[in-house]
């Protein structure tokens, strides 16, 4: 697909947290249990969204210290982490306004459609299967399924390779700065939502070919 003067759209990668889905509630769940048997204080909401995007080592070690927890602890958290996680997935998470209809939009178009996020695959791809939202995509790619993570390039690079289209005409919608730096260095197109978590910061001060508001405005036609 093509249209005017905007780079060819035959593939697109999806970030996840904050993109497809609001997950906030989870994470504030999640590392409340893990804090509360680790004996330490909570964090705010606040921190959490800022703290979203790179990672989930980086999310409870950044925690840990937060809560004034020494950096060893991390050998207790990271455990706990996943065990809780796989428990709460999804379960105060929901798919945002627009993103089935624009995922419906792309797909009607013959877009091949993945997902690329740095959270870990396995509860990654378990997330989209219960928001019902798997039917989409080919491929469902995290964090830990390449020695490196967004914002380097590699990740989008090799999500391109497993769908068969150059980086200049495979888009990547993302929410953050991570997401942008990675499209930029791989020489994909960028589209960044308004609505996700980007560490505190405006993401209309960071350079992408569109800003929207919902996914399905990547069309034109959403509501605005």
């Amino acid at each position: 697909m093509n249209s005017g003067h905007l780079p060819p759209l035959q593939a697109c990668m999806l970030d996840l947290d904050g993109t497809l889905v609001d997950t906030m509630g989870d994470f504030v769940v999640v590392l409340g249990r893990v804090l509360g048997e680790l004996g330490l204080p909570n964090v705010s909401p606040a921190f959490i969204e800022h703290t979203i995007g790179k990672g989930s080592e980086h999310l409870v070690r950044t925690t840990l210290v937060e809560a004034g927890g020494a950096p060893e602890l991390f050998d207790r958290a990271w455990p706990l982490y996943q065990r809780i996680y796989a428990e709460v997935n999804g379960a105060h998470a929901d798919v945002y306004p627009g993103v089935v209809e624009g995922l419906e939009w792309l797909r009607s178009r013959g877009v091949a459609l993945a997902v690329m996020t740095n959270k870990p695959a396995a509860p990654a791809r378990e997330l989209v299967r219960r928001k019902g939202l798997a039917v989409y995509f080919a491929h469902i790619f995290g964090g830990d399924d390449f020695p490196k993570k967004k914002p380097d390039p590699l990740p989008l690079l090799k999500t391109c390779e497993a769908l068969g289209t150059p980086p200049s005409a495979t888009w990547m919608v993302g929410d953050s700065r991570n997401d942008a730096e990675a499209a930029h260095a791989a020489g994909c197109p960028l589209v960044l939502v308004t609505y996700g978590y980007n560490h505190g910061e405006d993401i209309r001060a960071v350079r992408a070919l569109r800003h929207v508001d919902r996914l399905d405005q990547l069309n034109g036609a959403g509501p605005s």
